[in-house]
C-alpha cells in the first residue's frame, strides 16, 4: 500500500475491505473499499457524486471519464483500491454554478450539448488533454477526445469549445 494507514484506522475497517487514502476534489479521505469495486462506482454510490455516469460499464463511451493524478481515465475500468494516495477530480471538482470552469462556460457559450449525459465525461476527458499539452489543432483534439462518445452528435461544439479553451491559455 502507498500510502501509511495507522494500526487503529485498519482496525476499524470492515473485513474484506481494504483500507484506500483518496483525495476527490481536494477532500482527503480512508475509506474501507471492497477490492472489487471501481472508481466509478465508488464515486457514485460511496461519495454521492453522480455527476460521472455509467454509460457502457466497458471502457468504450468516455461517459466515466475523470481525472486522476491531472490524467484522465476511464473510471468503470479502475478499481478504486488500486488508487491509493491518488488525486481524484470529476466534474463537481472543476467547477461550481456561479464559478464554471473555462471549460464549462466554453461548452454553454458553444453549445456543446444537447441531452447533456456524455458532458462530464466530456470536458473531464478535454482537461486531460490540455493537462497533458499534446493538443493544438481541431485534428489532434478530435482524435485525442474519440474515446468519448456522444449519441446526440454535437462533436462539432465540443471541438470548438476544446479549442476556445485551449486559444485562451496558449
Amino acid at each position: 500500500m502507498s500510502t501509511a494507514v495507522n494500526s487503529a484506522t485498519y482496525a476499524a475497517m470492515p473485513i474484506g475491505t481494504v483500507p484506500t487514502k483518496l483525495t476527490i476534489n481536494g477532500e482527503t479521505r480512508t475509506r474501507a473499499i471492497e477490492p472489487w469495486t471501481t472508481l466509478l462506482d465508488l464515486l457514485r454510490e460511496g461519495e454521492d457524486l453522480i455527476g460521472t455516469k455509467k454509460g457502457c460499464d466497458h471502457g468504450q463511451c468516455g461517459a466515466c471519464t475523470v481525472l486522476v493524478d491531472g490524467r484522465r481515465i476511464n473510471s468503470c475500468l479502475k478499481l478504486a483500491v488500486t488508487l491509493d494516495g491518488a488525486e481524484i477530480t470529476t466534474i463537481e471538482g472543476l467547477g461550481q454554478p456561479g464559478n464554471l470552469h473555462p471549460l464549462q462556460s466554453a461548452f454553454c457559450d458553444h453549445d456543446a450539448f444537447q441531452c447533456g449525459y456524455c458532458t462530464p465525461g466530456q470536458i473531464c476527458s478535454a482537461q486531460g488533454l490540455i493537462n497533458e499539452g499534446k493538443a493544438r489543432t481541431r485534428d489532434e483534439v478530435r482524435e485525442l477526445m474519440s474515446g468519448n462518445l456522444c449519441r446526440c452528435g454535437a462533436y462539432t461544439n465540443i471541438i470548438d469549445a476544446v479549442l476556445d479553451v485551449i486559444g485562451e491559455q496558449a
